[in-house]
């Protein structure tokens, strides 16, 4: 298999279909996020691991030998995280199906690039929901669509290219557009709310609430941006329309929460809360095995 670096300039007219790719597929990778990523000893990994380092857990054929056992071995970190998609990019569109144990030479490389391919696919996931979003009479659907064929064509380009990618330049950019994508859908959701919902006093873009006593709350349409809802309570909470975009949701209580509308939620912030059955999710999201098992 050859590598394909050229933009086949796709169409995405359903956005929806898209978000499949943006999943991880475990089979189709080289077990990236096991190498090239670094961590701590902490209460998320039983170890340290530097970049670029591969995890003595990981087995030849790339797969986690105690991947039933992760949480169980203090390895919770590994079961929130969510490449997007990107591992399987990197390993057969970027390197065209060759890994780093064929290919040594290239390993480091591949190792850096993986980061970068990971926060285009994210900035796609958001991209691709704002897509869905926007009504097609909107102002800010064709940037939004200009913005999502740039960040595609930016993960098909060739390795030195894509390490050259001025990331942080590129997310701002993406960012002023969600920002807008998200005010839009949100100042909608308040015109239709015969009753303004009243928000915590703390609620709102950065928020710190942790450890916040929220169940119940009517969060519908708030601005939740980057807010920390580490160990809060927000049971039978409803944050349909709630831009929850960077939110914290580390053991944040979400059992009977109502999060079916919710703006930019990623499969890793669910991952990393506690929720059950009662759980309302985006259709693009599942409930984790951690769940159905408390």
């Amino acid at each position: 298999m050859q590598p394909n670096h050229e933009n086949k300039n796709h169409s995405h007219n359903n956005p929806t279909d898209y978000a499949l790719e943006l999943k991880a597929d475990c089979e189709s990778c080289f077990g990236l996020c096991c190498v090239s990523l670094p961590f701590s000893a902490s209460v998320d990994f039983g170890m340290d691991k530097s970049a670029g380092q591969p995890c003595p857990s990981l087995r030849d054929d790339f797969r986690c030998g105690v991947h039933d056992t992760l949480r169980q071995r203090g390895f919770r970190g590994c079961t929130v995280y969510d490449c997007f998609g990107a591992g399987q990019k990197v390993s057969q569109i970027t390197y065209g199906g060759r890994s780093w144990r064929e290919a040594p030479d290239t390993a480091r490389q591949m190792y850096e690039v993986f980061p970068t391919i990971w926060q285009l696919h994210e900035l796609l996931w958001y991209l691709a929901e704002a897509l869905r979003l926007a009504r097609d009479d909107d102002t800010i659907k064709g940037a939004l669509l200009s913005a999502f064929e740039e960040t595609e064509r930016l993960t098909l380009m060739k390795p030195s290219e894509i390490l050259s990618i001025d990331i942080a330049k590129h997310r701002a950019d993406v960012n002023v557009l969600l920002l807008q994508a998200s005010e839009g859908v949100r100042k909608q959701t308040l015109r239709q709310i015969k009753t303004q919902p009243k928000w915590p006093k703390k609620a709102g873009r950065g928020a710190d609430l942790i450890g916040a006593k929220l169940r119940g709350a009517d969060l519908r349409a708030a601005n939740l941006r980057g807010a920390y809802l580490i160990a809060a309570d927000l049971r039978r909470a409803d944050l349909r329309a709630a831009d929850l975009i960077g939110a914290d949701f580390r053991d944040t209580d979400i059992r009977g929460t109502d999060l079916s509308e919710s703006l930019f939620l990623t499969q890793a912030q669910m991952n990393a809360a506690k929720g059950d059955a009662s759980t309302k999710l985006p259709a693009a999201l599942t409930a984790p095995a951690h769940w159905l098992a408390n």
